[in-house]
């Protein structure tokens, strides 16, 4: 049965955050370093030197940020476990105050009615393993299996929807490759290495909660890409293929039983440390796959080269942008959860993030009147309804983000949230994004 606006009655409408973006409480109750943490201190590497030493607090004001969903009457909340809240050096014993932390938010969130959906990783890798090789190293993915299966044993009981990792694309490529991301790497033969440690480490994690008896939904978050082609000519849209391959083939190619890409192999493959009955474990079965999408680029083809191993070039386009500088497409996301569906064998599929980021102006009356990120959201939905029409096994909606927050490289100069935070008091006041996200949860929206 169907509401007003066409989607599902059981359609899940959400907010997502990350640990590391909102937490603060850097060196409280026993947290270790994370590569974020040393990175973020690191001088010039965020821009305005900001750190996510404070963020938005929300290690003690969790209870307003539950009171903020309760009010959106959010059906869920997407959020990530800090690593070294839990083990400090990213092995051995459980730190029991972090445990006791995420304990008390996922009750707290039960008790609201919002529904938890658990990430394990969204980048922030403990500092002592990144100084034994990190994602390079193999033993991380063992160790991830570890982390992961401390969880599953103590918030199990409590948690439906679990996620691995968060777009580990980023993790790999931004920090190992452009080093725009910790640990700030640039180096190639590094990248391709994080691919595949990443993509093992999602499979063993997957592995023990399955051997765990635990029930409940696991996937996997991405942010692919497919950028649509300039023209109509073929080679153009031979480009958009290729162009799509690191984002999107890269990862769901072995997620669902198949090798990774063989252009990819055909040029990176001497670096990727594949052993036997890696592919094995990374196929593990899935219940649902995250996407999470913020805008579409347009390609034409290039010719190869060293710098451009793929053949594929970048073009200008005419649409909008955020203040991230990534057009405004909503139709890109419909195109993207299509090409998705039509190419994997996805069950389920989730956006786990959607949201823009735009110079926030407050009123004289404290007001952030954020009409363009309100038609941000109102395209996206739609595009999320057509999605739907189309045969898209979509089940769920999670905006990015429910409060301004550490946004990576850029620090706090961008927002995202639909609830602004003062930067001098953390206090958290609703946009009107907010008050409109609540009624499109409502059915009102579109």
């Amino acid at each position: 049965m169907n509401r007003e606006d066409g989607f599902p009655q059981d359609f899940i409408w959400g907010c997502s955050t990350s640990c590391y973006q909102i937490e603060g409480a850097a060196k409280e109750d026993g947290k270790g370093i994370s590569i974020w943490d040393t990175f973020a201190h690191t001088p010039d590497k965020v821009l305005s030197n900001h750190t996510g030493d404070i963020a938005c607090d929300s290690y003690h004001r969790w209870k307003e940020d539950i009171a903020l969903l309760r009010e959106l009457n959010a059906g869920a909340y997407r959020f990530s476990v800090s690593w070294t809240r839990i083990q400090p050096e990213g092995k051995g014993a459980p730190n029991q105050k972090g445990l006791d932390y995420y304990s008390r938010l996922v009750d707290g969130l039960c008790e609201a009615g919002v529904e938890p959906w658990l990430e394990l990783f969204h980048w922030d890798l403990p500092q002592a393993l990144e100084e034994k090789g990190g994602w390079r190293n193999r033993d991380t993915a063992m160790r991830f299996e570890e982390y992961a299966g401390i969880m599953y044993d103590h918030i199990g009981d409590r948690v439906g929807h679990w996620t691995s990792m968060n777009e580990p694309w980023c993790a790999a490529f931004l920090g190992h490759l452009t080093g725009e991301h910790a640990p700030g790497l640039r180096d190639r033969r590094a990248a391709n290495r994080a691919v595949h440690h990443l993509l093992l480490a999602h499979g063993l994690a997957t592995r023990a909660f399955r051997r765990s008896g635990i029930k409940g939904e696991y996937g996997l978050v991405i942010n692919p890409s497919k950028p649509r082609p300039a023209t109509l000519r073929p080679e153009d849209a031979e480009a958009s293929e290729r162009a799509s391959i690191e984002r999107t083939s890269l990862w769901l190619d072995p997620i669902f039983g198949r090798s990774y890409p063989r252009v990819f192999m055909d040029i990176f493959g001497s670096d990727m440390p594949i052993e036997a009955g890696d592919m094995d474990i990374i196929s593990e079965p899935l219940d649902f796959i995250g996407v999470n999408y913020y805008d579409e680029e347009a390609v034409r083809a290039a010719p190869c080269s060293t710098q451009n191993p793929y053949g594929f070039e970048f073009v200008p386009t005419y649409q909008k942008k955020t203040d991230m500088g990534w057009e405004i497409e909503p139709s890109g996301l419909r195109r993207i959860l299509s090409y998705i569906a039509n190419v994997w064998p996805c069950k389920k599929i989730y956006v786990t993030e959607n949201g823009a980021a735009f110079p926030d102006k407050q009123d004289a009356d404290g007001i952030v009147r954020d009409y363009d990120r309100i038609d941000y959201i109102k395209g996206h939905a739609n595009a999320c309804g057509d999605a739907i029409k189309q045969g898209v096994p979509l089940k769920g909606y999670f905006l990015w983000s429910l409060i301004d927050n550490f946004e990576w490289s850029f620090g706090y100069n961008r927002a995202f949230g639909i609830v602004a935070v003062d930067r001098n008091t953390l206090e958290r006041r609703p946009k009107l994004s907010f008050y409109y996200y609540r009624d499109l949860i409502a059915g009102f929206g579109l």
